[in-house]
């Protein structure tokens, strides 16, 4: 079993898109209507859209391989490419989804220990993430690798307004 990083470029849109569509569906189709998940993807993951957020500074996707197999993605905001203004020692994890085919093979982990990496390099204090209230999965894997709720925000669903857990890590910085 092999497992490795990647961060992506320009050359990697149509496979960003095409893992972007398939993991949020995976991820969100059973709890909310086709016409608001329809809304939602023809949004967020048109092509257009996601390489306007690739080309954004201090925002930077990465792809996760299994077995040199494209298992998942990530996407890492710092500074002004927050989604919030949660403040300059802060690195947001906007992004982090597995193939439904890959879960439970510790890539979430791969990826999260990568954004803590990132976090220390860059010297930031804390790292901190959205994830909707219902998402218990995901909640259980935040909760257990040190995060914390601190707060919510909205997240609009095509009409359906969802309430976000906005989750903190505090990071010990080693200088």
């Amino acid at each position: 079993m092999t497992m490795n990083i990647k961060t992506c470029n320009q050359d990697d849109l149509q496979a960003l898109q095409e893992i972007s569509v398939e993991t949020f569906t995976e991820t969100f189709q059973e709890q909310n209507t086709p016409e608001n998940m329809q809304a939602y993807l023809e949004n967020a993951y048109t092509l257009d859209k996601l390489q306007q957020e690739m080309v954004q500074k201090n925002a930077t996707f990465f792809f996760v391989y299994y077995n040199d197999q494209l298992a998942g993605y990530m996407k890492v905001n710092t500074d002004k490419a927050q989604s919030e203004e949660v403040g300059e020692d802060a690195l947001e994890i906007e992004r982090i989804y597995i193939r439904s085919g890959f879960q439970r093979k510790g890539l979430g982990k791969y990826l999260m220990d990568k954004a803590i990496e990132i976090a220390k390099d860059k010297k930031k204090e804390k790292i901190w993430l959205g994830v909707w209230e219902y998402n218990e999965q995901a909640l259980l894997f935040y909760e257990k690798n040190g995060f914390v709720r601190t707060g919510s925000h909205s997240f609009f669903m095509g009409d359906d307004e969802q309430t976000d857990y906005i989750m903190t890590k505090t990071l010990k910085i080693h200088s």
